[in-house]
């Protein structure tokens, strides 16, 4: 089964983790510096080593790539938008899983990105997988890096570690009780960075946040993984918290929940981001218990198959936005008839 349809530690508030590692290869200069020949010069080196790195990552061109399935690995979070732009497209790679827990992207910002990806909080568990992935690529391509700043990344804000660990969290309570800007705000004193559901400036959606270190120079990758687990178990204790308090008003809550449920087993035609708002009641009523009619399984598979790229992967067809939204609909139902 693929990482994202499986159900990982504290996943009632913690979605996933990611473990991500800037890294450029000696000798040569940065992105900003290279030619479309360098950069495909760069590619066809990686594509030479990737046998030798095992995990069972398969090398593609991105161009090769058809529109859809990029789209549907950007709407999981698996490749960046940036990588699959105008500029970058031409010249750019992925080394990826067929569990699609590891993808390494070639030529975005910097010339290698490691990422580690895993359900729930696993932050421990991917950054070794992370660092094994590392060493064996070191090894074979030679990292640029620094006695005193660490290792040198096209962007000064990366110098260092290189490392971005960043979990999902999913913090409908909070929003409902009107803490979550406290809770934000929290966040970024302790170091924190917490953007939308696609990073940097991108906005929430469904109730879903990105909490993410905003240090990696000066600052080991252990204590990065330790200060990110921390501020998390704080935010899964304040969301709880916030969980137990909305049970006291239970029919209030099991309207909405059930209300959103509805709504979402009953429309002919629904949205993208209506389904992403209906999905995040049904999600914290299924958390709490509220409802039974559904499994956290199948609340995954609803949150990813009704998104516009997955959407069209999984019915085989390219259809214009008002026939998605009638599909989305038929698609929901299935879903959640399956296994019944």
């Amino acid at each position: 089964m693929n990482w994202y349809l499986d159900n990982g530690k504290e996943s009632d508030v913690v979605v996933s983790t990611r473990i991500r590692l800037a890294r450029n290869i000696k000798g040569i200069p940065f992105q900003l510096k290279l030619n479309k020949e360098q950069k495909n010069e760069l590619l066809e080196k990686v594509k030479y080593i990737t046998p030798s790195l095992g995990y069972g990552l398969k090398y593609f061109k991105l161009k090769d790539i058809d529109t859809i399935t990029k789209l549907s690995l950007v709407e999981k979070h698996i490749i960046s938008p940036e990588i699959i732009s105008d500029k970058n497209e031409e010249t750019s790679a992925i080394l990826i899983n067929d569990e699609e827990n590891i993808c390494i992207m070639i030529n975005e910002e910097d010339h290698i990105r490691i990422q580690v990806f895993g359900s729930g909080l696993e932050l421990k568990n991917t950054m070794n997988l992370a660092k094994e992935i590392d060493k064996k690529l070191d090894k074979l391509l030679h990292f640029s890096s620094n006695k005193e700043y660490g290792y040198l990344t096209s962007c000064p804000t990366n110098v260092g570690s290189g490392l971005r660990a960043s979990v999902m969290v999913h913090l409908p309570a909070l929003k409902l009780t009107g803490n979550i800007s406290k809770i934000l705000h929290i966040i970024h004193n302790f170091g924190m960075t917490i953007r939308g559901i696609y990073g940097e400036e991108s906005e929430s959606k469904g109730d879903m946040y990105q909490i993410s270190n905003n240090q990696t120079l000066g600052i080991s990758e252990d204590e990065i993984i330790n200060n990110l687990e921390n501020i998390t178990k704080k935010v899964m204790e304040q969301e709880r918290l916030a969980r137990k308090y909305l049970v006291k008003e239970k029919i209030e809550l099991e309207d909405k929940v059930y209300r959103s449920y509805g709504t979402l087993t009953n429309a002919v035609k629904i949205s993208s981001d209506e389904c992403i708002k209906l999905l995040s009641d049904v999600k914290l009523g299924t958390d709490l218990g509220i409802m039974t009619e559904l499994t956290d399984k199948k609340i995954k598979e609803l949150e990813l198959y009704t998104k516009p790229s997955n959407l069209q992967k999984k019915l085989g067809n390219i259809i214009n936005a008002y026939d998605r939204d009638i599909e989305r609909a038929k698609m929901i139902k299935q879903i959640i008839k399956n296994g019944e």
